[in-house]
């Protein structure tokens, strides 16, 4: 819930400052609302070539994700070197990063293993994608996300 409020607080803060904004910030702050990277196309490919030269998670290199739910779902999902699952939380925003989005930074608790805090880098701003990739501090593959609900057939009306 605090998470939530704090990334509401930030867009609050953004629209309520679009109004007197130049064109191109009034697009970045509208692809941000619809959860789409800053960056398109070539321009984004390139991007996450340089930034796959760095550890996955570090600041030059942020965890690509879709919304806060998928960065609390992507670190849900790594096991701590003793196979655990870490403790984590929204440290906040943290300025804009190499794909031209605001990038959070978590810190990502593991008791009992090594390293036992890391701090981790996320990009929220990349709908319907989900970094699969662990981290490289983290043991393993994450966990497969569950498969979806099956959705029941609507019942048919009683009444013909």
């Amino acid at each position: 819930m605090r998470a939530t409020l704090g990334h509401l607080g930030l867009v609050a803060a953004l629209v309520l400052t679009a109004s007197a904004m130049p064109a191109q910030a009034e697009e970045r702050l509208d692809r941000m609302m619809a959860g789409e990277s800053w960056l398109q196309g070539k321009e984004l490919d390139a991007a996450i070539a340089t930034a796959d030269a760095h550890p996955l998670g570090s600041e030059a290199n942020p965890v690509r994700v879709t919304a806060p739910q998928g960065q609390r779902a992507y670190l849900s999902r790594q096991r701590c070197s003793n196979g655990k699952a870490p403790t984590f939380f929204r440290r906040g925003n943290v300025g804009e990063g190499p794909f031209g989005n605001i990038v959070d930074l978590y810190i990502v608790t593991c008791d009992g293993a090594e390293p036992a805090e890391s701090m981790v880098y996320m990009d929220m701003y990349h709908g319907g994608f989900m970094e699969k990739r662990p981290l490289p501090s983290f043991a393993g593959s994450p966990p497969p996300l569950p498969a979806p609900e099956k959705v029941p057939k609507a019942a048919s009306n009683p009444r013909g």
